[in-house]
């Protein structure tokens, strides 16, 4: 499988099976879109930074919310919870996603705003991959995204949904990578993975922005 960041939110996730796209956003973020093509899209919740499914091309079959989807031999989990630690009173509801692909268990976890309930770590357990939101101001911040790594354990962190030179509203990706320990860190254009290649302890991988 191949993951490249496309920005703020937003991966692709390339299988031998499907390519899918989480959480496409419109051109007002100011990433370069590039209208990429996909299988299956999944939005995490209706915002112009991530609910930009029209955006995408390829007629993909598109999940917005909690359930259970096969697509293509493809398995989606969709789990409800929080924008905010208010229970939703403060920014509403949100759609984690557990994706099974290539016999790998992904999870992207959108616009969380608290630690996940001990029923949903039960579900989350034994993660291959987790996409995490680490920029705070409308989502957990990095102290709090340290924490629910912790819990999970899975074997590869993505960080996003953090400040850039793009989205300078939220708190910079360094605010994480020091809560986990890192030092330096070095960008890379995509991950190429396979179960076979899961490092044995947790591994942080950023992004730089690829081509598209």
């Amino acid at each position: 499988m191949e993951i490249t960041w496309l920005g703020h939110s937003c991966f692709r996730l390339k299988s031998k099976e499907a390519t899918l796209i989480t959480d496409p956003y419109y051109e007002d973020i100011a990433y370069p879109w590039g209208s990429p093509s996909a299988s299956i899209v999944t939005v995490s919740h209706p915002h112009s930074g991530h609910g930009n499914s029209g955006g995408v091309g390829g007629d993909p079959k598109v999940v917005t919310r909690p359930g259970e989807y096969e697509i293509g031999g493809v398995f989606v989990l969709g789990f409800g919870n929080f924008h905010d630690p208010e229970e939703g009173t403060s920014r509403g509801r949100n759609t984690s996603y557990l994706i099974q692909m290539e016999d790998m268990k992904l999870c992207h976890l959108g616009d969380l705003g608290h630690v996940p309930s001990a029923k949903q770590v039960q579900e989350l357990s034994d993660l291959e991959v987790l996409m995490i939101p680490v920029g705070g101001v409308s989502t957990i911040d990095g102290k709090m995204a340290a924490e629910i790594v912790r819990l999970l354990n899975p074997r590869i962190v993505i960080p996003m949904h953090y400040g850039t030179k793009v989205v300078s509203w939220l708190e910079p990706l360094e605010k994480f990578t020091t809560q986990m320990g890192l030092r330096e860190v070095v960008p890379q254009p995509k991950l190429s993975v396979t179960r076979a290649s899961i490092p044995p302890e947790t591994r942080i991988v950023v992004f730089d922005l690829s081509p598209r």
